[in-house]
């Protein structure tokens, strides 16, 4: 299944936001590689709450086929949710009609807003189920791609092993099963909705 997101401008604005040491970061790094590869123009910023690790952050990536006036995101056209707070903060500044991927592990309330699509996944229960919860990023990138057809899967994959190589054939191993366990379950349960409550 797959999602278009109409935009006027041919730019899709994209925010990625969760706890610091979620791999908010590397999430966003990995789709602007995958932009690189498949020669599309991409841009991004990261924001760090005080905390660092286990405060919170986010990153914004701007992907256009034109070129790109400015890296700010106020409204993103899909917003990608590791926690709770995060859809406490970015719920309303969403686009209208936008989409919002959210691990339904750590978010335990429903979208309020019914113009909304969304997208769910345990991302974090399926990285725990493969051995180390610091992938559920890529579980939730897999779902991403797989609802969006936003980049191409052989991107992605090339993108985390550019990004992982120097940490070993295991971890890049482990972050390609993570993304195929994202796809699989978006392809096996798309749950995609028009929430309200």
């Amino acid at each position: 299944m797959s999602l278009r997101i109409e935009m006027d401008n041919k730019e899709t604005k994209i925010v990625i936001a969760g706890f610091g040491g979620q791999g908010v970061v590397s999430a966003g790094n990995i789709i602007a590689r995958a932009c690189m590869a498949e020669d599309r123009r991409v841009t991004g910023m990261i924001s760090y709450g005080a905390e660092m690790r286990g405060g919170t952050a986010n990153t914004t990536i701007v992907i256009s086929d034109e070129q790109i006036a400015s890296p700010v995101v106020e409204k993103p056209d899909i917003a990608i949710i590791l926690n709770q707070p995060s859809l406490d903060k970015f719920e309303e500044k969403i686009a209208k009609k936008g989409l919002v991927v959210i691990n339904t592990s750590l978010v335990t309330r429903q979208v309020k807003r019914p113009d909304l699509k969304v997208v769910g996944t345990n991302a974090t229960e399926i990285a725990h189920q493969l051995g180390n919860v610091k992938c559920a990023n890529m579980v939730i990138l897999g779902t991403f791609i797989a609802a969006t057809g936003l980049l191409k899967t052989k991107s992605i994959t090339k993108a985390i092993e550019g990004l992982f190589s120097r940490k070993g054939a295991a971890i890049v191993e482990l972050n390609i099963k993570a993304l195929q366990a994202g796809i699989k379950e978006n392809q096996s349960h798309p749950c995609l909705t028009n929430q309200t409550g």
